[in-house]
């Protein structure tokens, strides 16, 4: 006998008892998204290669060792997707949505990365998120970071933290960059392998390390916010401004830089400290540089990705996930005539909108009341020869055992009063 076939390292299956907390995630996200303005876009989950390294940055982590990459038979490289702003602006763009125009779209579905699985971290995991085209004013970024804290007060979600920064311009980042170079090749002695690969790619990520001795370091290290130009200076102390009118409450963190090289100005992050060391349960800022990198005129964008399995991990913690019931009714019946009668009734009440499941197979009253109890719903509707004859069926609360009849006629009326 062969052995089993085993689901890919680092790549789920997500059960139907699980599923009741993903929809209602994905349920409620829309919902708020909606109320924002935006719209929802659906781009490949392949993708070329060059887009990514165009879009994230050659020199990181994510396009250096992480991405899915392969050759198809063209020989062209292609990548599965590690993120979703790059897809929707590669999209925007190829059907000319960004001339002169204001958009607001968001996105869900599957990335992929090849990292350590482990928990919160998955070689496929799934992000909802938006992104928001042709504005440049703070107020936007504003509106954005105070819809994540609408959504997380939509879902039930308490305790988490708005770590907000300003990465300034490219000009200014490229300044900073300098110093923090300058810096860490003075202490090139306490830095980890990892740092040190770092430190002529991208010395900002050096800011994200792990490692005690680097994180020590870190605390020594110049803030970008003293390197920032006067434009985005202004820029971040308005949003600031907006926030705290906004009652949106925020930490500044000179240390948050993101992972992705297109970030400009406003950048955050949500986290929990629930969740272990993968904290962050949502990221973005602005990427004002990206759409003019892959081709497009320059203009300003917004947005940022939730890491759903970390999100619905943490509503599970703070007890935001109640078990949906999949069923109204169950349909206990007994002999022929019950059977095509009890069919065309679960017909009658699904058009009616009630979720009703029909008896399958011969067994007895008893049997089927255990059936009944264990698939979830909240009523049996019981269907014998008695009631065929008076035209009656008996309705049975599961949850209480409490017993009454109703004729065929009322049957619906009532069910929705009960339910």
């Amino acid at each position: 006998m062969s052995d089993k076939i085993q689901a890919i390292r680092g790549m789920n299956d997500i059960l139907p008892d699980d599923l009741d907390c993903w929809q209602f995630l994905e349920e409620t996200a829309a919902e708020v998204f909606r109320l924002y303005g935006y719209r929802e876009i659906r781009v490949p989950v392949v993708e070329k290669t060059e887009l990514f390294a165009r879009s994230i940055g050659q020199s990181t982590d994510i396009v250096e060792k992480e991405m899915y990459t392969f050759q198809d038979r063209n020989g062209d490289s292609l990548s599965l997707r590690p993120e979703g702003t790059a897809g929707v602006v590669r999209a925007a763009l190829q059907n000319g949505m960004l001339h002169n125009a204001v958009h607001r779209l968001w996105y869900t579905g599957p990335m992929f990365r090849h990292e350590r699985p482990q928990k919160g971290r998955y070689r496929q995991f799934h992000q909802i998120g938006l992104e928001a085209f042709g504005m440049a004013e703070a107020e936007l970024d504003a509106e954005v970071i105070a819809l994540t804290d609408a959504l997380w007060k939509k879902l039930g979600i308490s305790d988490v933290v708005l770590q907000l920064n300003s990465l300034g311009t490219r000009v200014s980042r490229q300044r900073y960059r300098d110093a923090l170079t300058e810096f860490y090749t003075g202490h090139r002695e306490r830095l980890d392998e990892d740092s040190l690969r770092r430190l002529d790619s991208n010395p900002l990520r050096i800011l994200d390390s792990k490692d005690r001795q680097v994180s020590e370091l870190n605390r020594a290290a110049p803030s970008i916010l003293d390197y920032l130009d006067d434009d985005s200076a202004e820029h971040f102390a308005r949003v600031r401004e907006l926030l705290d009118d906004l009652g949106v409450v925020y930490t500044v963190n000179p240390g948050l830089v993101r992972g992705l090289d297109y970030y400009t100005r406003s950048v955050f992050e949500w986290t929990t400290d629930e969740l272990g060391a993968q904290s962050a349960i949502c990221g973005g800022g602005r990427y004002d540089g990206l759409v003019e990198t892959l081709g497009g005129k320059p203009t300003p964008a917004i947005g940022f990705g939730i890491g759903k399995e970390r999100l619905i991990e943490l509503m599970k913690i703070q007890s935001c996930c109640e078990p949906a019931s999949m069923l109204d009714v169950y349909i206990v019946q007994s002999g022929d005539a019950a059977a095509k009668a009890g069919m065309r009734l679960a017909g009658q009440l699904r058009e009616n909108g009630l979720r009703t499941l029909c008896n399958v197979g011969s067994t007895g009253f008893k049997s089927q009341l255990k059936r009944a109890d264990r698939s979830g719903a909240a009523i049996a509707v019981i269907l014998g020869e008695d009631e065929l004859a008076n035209g009656m069926v008996t309705i049975k609360e599961l949850a209480t055992g409490e017993q009454s009849t109703a004729s065929m006629d009322q049957l619906v009326d009532v069910l929705h009063q009960r339910l």
